[in-house]
């Protein structure tokens, strides 16, 4: 016999192991997929009808530094009407309730498969309860799926942690703002853009003048440098999770951050594109490795509607909300 089984064929140590093995089976059986089911369609519904209160403060500051009567009030003062009436019924903010992007940590063991299957659930279930729009198109088709159901959607981001806890980190993206999304390799020889800092504000502020009012603005930006061009989208994406009243604890990117949401509010193309002093409520940048041969820079752009709900799920399925 093997020196491992001859250790665990002792008495005493068998039965700990045994007992080791019973209590992490009973702890993967803490979240029932059902339950999870329910617990993600709350998610979904908190994130598509209620707008997160740091967006909204943002709304109500842009609103009152636009010029009184100017067309550019007149949208945010919409935009702020529309927010009241939906959150108080629960309805969904904008008619297009983008595609489902969550980012669900979760303890060892958890089952990843099961996690998405209760998240793609979810997603059919909040658009029976037209919470979400039918908003999954099969491209060879041409045809609805008709429950918000796809390949590639819902995009469930599942990553493990240490915590005994879930998390679960939601956003909504709309089609319009992510039509204006970008991306771009460095050197850029006609933004006369280098392989630097210097050269991912020239990018960032491009996007953002080319993207003008058709991402519904104003909008908040995510912006990735380094990675390859799927990972720099999907870290771009991952920093719309921020609060807009975060800090950057990268202090050369703090200051980026704040200088690009001057800047590009100084280039006048304002609410929806009738011109004024707020075009991006925010600017969110991260950075990952990247090869010697690349340097890309990706910008994801968001819609005034940043729809996102944030809660972690206690092994009870309480539900803490964090946004």
């Amino acid at each position: 016999m093997r020196p491992f089984l001859t250790t665990l064929s002792r008495p005493g140590r068998t039965q700990s192991w045994r007992k080791g093995v019973q209590s992490l089976l009973e702890g993967l059986k803490v979240w029932q997929e059902s339950e999870l089911v329910e617990t993600f369609t709350a998610i979904i519904a908190r994130a598509s009808t209620q707008l997160p209160p740091d967006v909204l403060e943002a709304l109500r500051k842009a609103r009152e530094q636009e010029e009184p009567g100017s067309l550019a009030q007149k949208a945010l003062d919409t935009i702020l009407r529309n927010v009241e009436l939906a959150g108080g019924n629960w309805q969904p903010i904008c008619q297009d309730t983008g595609t489902p992007l969550v980012w669900i940590h979760h303890p060892v063991g958890v089952s990843t498969r099961m996690l998405t299957r209760a998240f793609t659930e979810a997603v059919k279930q909040a658009t029976a309860r037209q919470l979400l729009r039918p908003n999954a198109v099969d491209p060879l088709t041409e045809k609805n799926t008709g429950n918000g159901a796809a390949p590639g959607i819902p995009t469930v981001h599942c990553e493990e942690w240490d915590e005994p806890a879930l998390e679960v980190r939601l956003m909504l993206k709309g089609g319009g703002c992510e039509n204006v999304g970008a991306q771009y390799s460095l050197p850029n020889a006609a933004l006369g853009a280098d392989r630097n800092l210097e050269g991912v504000r020239r990018c960032v502020l491009d996007a953002v003048h080319k993207a003008q009012g058709q991402g519904c603005a104003p909008g908040i930006l995510g912006v990735c440098f380094g990675g390859d061009r799927g990972s720099g989208y999907v870290e771009s994406k991952r920093q719309l999770l921020r609060r807009l009243d975060d800090r950057n604890p990268i202090p050369e990117l703090a200051a980026l951050e704040e200088r690009l949401l001057r800047e590009a509010n100084e280039l006048g193309i304002g609410p929806m594109g009738f011109g004024g002093k707020t075009t991006i409520l925010g600017v969110k940048i991260g950075y990952l490795g990247r090869l010697p041969a690349s340097y890309f820079v990706s910008v994801s752009y968001m819609c005034w509607a940043n729809r996102r709900a944030a809660a972690r799920v206690d092994q009870k399925g309480g539900i803490t909300w964090l946004d």
